[in-house]
């Protein structure tokens, strides 16, 4: 190898191991963001309320099944987070803290990227069950 080829076979080396690091780095979209957040506090309120006895004040809160493509969601992360109930428990004050994160990034940042498809209330309150797998043609 000549000494000219050298630098031109590092920067090869080093634009092959960079290029997959850079592709990936892209920042978050507000509707990503809205979607992965209201994931993360439905996945934490699941995990909370397995958690938690039955007597706790955990299971006077408020449902949180949220579905942010409805228009009633602001009402009800609105209302969780006014529910008086556990205001003494710090796991559902940090539940609360990124209910409020949600609906600020809903209500301000993101309000012109965010599109309603429904204004169902009740479908907040009974959600359909998600299918599991395929149906049993068998049966």
């Amino acid at each position: 190898m000549s000494p000219k080829t050298l630098p031109l076979l590092l920067l090869l080396v080093v634009v092959v191991i960079a290029w997959p690091l850079a592709v990936q780095s892209a920042p978050p979209t507000c509707y990503s963001r809205m979607l992965t957040l209201s994931r993360e506090i439905m996945a934490d309120f699941q995990s909370l309320q397995a958690s938690e006895p039955e007597d706790s004040c955990v299971r006077y809160l408020p449902r949180l099944y949220l579905d942010i493509h409805n228009y009633c969601v602001l009402a009800k992360l609105r209302d969780f987070v006014a529910s008086p109930q556990c205001w003494k428990m710090a796991e559902v004050d940090t539940l609360k803290d990124r209910v409020r994160k949600l609906y600020t990034i809903m209500n301000s940042f993101c309000r012109r990227d965010l599109v309603f498809l429904s204004d169902d209330c009740s479908a907040l309150e009974d959600p359909i069950p998600e299918a599991t797998g395929p149906p049993d043609w068998q049966s």
